[in-house]
């Protein structure tokens, strides 16, 4: 299927500049010019307008552009299909993607059992941050993830399952005053505005869970917190929270060493979902339904189609 002539308009689109776009297609300007002008008189009607160098689609080019994703879209697919069909014999390869702690605790469980039933698949693992991953799954670069989620969207219901409702707690070092007073007892709006409005917080990158319900909890609290520094890795800031250098929100998962670190239930409760997710057109054989299984299995749920 030879979609290279529409690579062609796209990459015009895209750079709304013949000589770029011919750069990035590695070709001359002047044999692109001459195919854009023969496709224009092919249509009858001008698919970009051309002022002072730059490009911009008319209507008809913002048509032809938007078919000509979905048919490159429909090739990638098609041949990414017929090469998973080497796959039927048992041989094959499965991109996961992880975000948090729980998913990569589970596939130390998980993948012995699978390689065990299927020796001649590899399973390729990469730790990567939920904006990272939804970008990954949505464009179909990766082919499952195994991620932290406060809502399933923006992937369809077919895409998600739910593995489970986590809780989220309000981490604090033992060593603070609060916990002397407090050892055990959740902790309601008034509460953290009244004993922590001037401690330091520990945030996650942006785009995070835990970073959504931290912006959400400072703003009912109606508290200005003092940010100590932002970081994606939780095992980091646990270790700060344990050493006194401030407080952060932590799910349940990774809610360990209580021998420094007092986990805080909050008044309302704050839950993130753990999801397994797949990309859109994951065609999916005997390794690939097995491992959603396990999963699935990991967590108590049906694996239901």
């Amino acid at each position: 299927m030879d979609t290279k002539y529409l690579t062609y308009i796209l990459a015009i689109a895209k750079k709304k500049n013949m000589t770029k776009a011919a750069e990035e297609l590695f070709v001359s300007q002047s044999s692109l010019s001459q195919y854009l002008s023969k496709l224009e008189r092919e249509l009858g009607t001008p698919l970009f307008y051309r002022s002072k160098g730059s490009l911009s689609l008319t209507p008809a080019g913002e048509l032809y552009v938007a078919a000509a994703r979905e048919v490159v879209h429909i090739k990638e697919d098609l041949y990414r299909n017929i090469r998973s069909l080497e796959d039927i014999e048992d041989r094959g390869h499965i991109t996961i993607g992880v975000t948090s702690q729980f998913g990569l605790q589970m596939l130390t469980r998980l993948i012995p059992p699978f390689k065990a039933s299927f020796p001649e698949v590899t399973i390729e693992i990469s730790e990567t941050n939920v904006p990272a991953l939804t970008k990954l799954l949505l464009e179909e670069n990766i082919d499952c993830g195994i991620m932290a989620l406060n809502t399933i969207a923006p992937f369809s219901a077919a895409q998600v399952d739910v593995l489970r409702q986590e809780e989220v707690y309000l981490a604090v070092p033992k060593t603070h005053p609060y916990y002397e007073k407090n050892p055990d007892k959740p902790i309601t709006t008034r509460d953290l505005a009244e004993n922590f409005s001037e401690e330091n917080i520990l945030l996650s990158k942006k785009g995070s869970t835990l970073r959504i319900l931290t912006d959400q909890m400072i703003e009912d609290a109606q508290i200005m917190l003092s940010t100590i520094c932002e970081t994606n890795s939780i095992i980091a800031t646990r270790s700060m929270v344990a050493m006194g250098i401030g407080i952060a929100l932590i799910g349940d998962s990774c809610a360990t060493d209580r021998e420094h670190v007092a986990y805080y239930p909050m008044i309302p409760p704050m839950y993130r979902l753990n999801a397994f997710v797949r990309r859109k057109n994951w065609v999916m054989h005997d390794p690939e339904t097995y491992l959603r299984a396990s999963i699935l299995q990991y967590f108590g749920q049906p694996a239901s189609d």
